[in-house]
């Protein structure tokens, strides 16, 4: 019966009858102020399946190497970038695919290339699947 009068304290549906009831409440309190990271140590493997809901994409158009920084924060918080270094000069593009290739690194995530001069940076959160064939087997011809 404590859990069913925990569950109508908790919806305002009963009175609470002690001050034992209280301090529960505010343990209960406690726990739901931690980020979800804590609460899945704590709970165990009970993952929720609407922890992300919408997952932003971030376009990329880099000119210079100081434009990478940016590029790495957006990993940092978890999104996914497409990066379109047309518009570099093929110096700084190196440089910045150097510098991405080891944020990369550092976060478990992938760097994949997409399209000339166009790459895509993952978070370990993303999963890529699939290879874009046609692009690599020309990239192998003009090489």
């Amino acid at each position: 019966m404590g859990v069913i009068n925990r569950v109508l304290n908790y919806l305002g549906l009963k009175e609470e009858e002690d001050g034992m009831d209280r301090e529960m409440g505010s343990d209960e309190m406690e726990e739901a102020e931690t980020n979800p990271f804590e609460q899945r140590k704590i709970k165990g493997n009970v993952v929720s399946i609407h922890s992300q809901k919408h997952i932003r994409v971030v376009l990329s158009e880099p000119r210079t190497y100081d434009d990478a920084q940016e590029i790495a924060d957006n990993l940092r918080n978890r999104r996914p970038v497409i990066v379109n270094l047309h518009r570099a000069r093929s110096d700084q593009a190196m440089r910045i695919v150097d510098f991405l290739s080891g944020t990369v690194y550092a976060l478990s995530g992938s760097i994949s290339k997409i399209g000339p001069s166009i790459f895509l940076c993952t978070p370990d959160s993303v999963e890529i699947q699939g290879t874009i064939k046609e692009l690599v087997e020309e990239d192998l011809q003009y090489n």
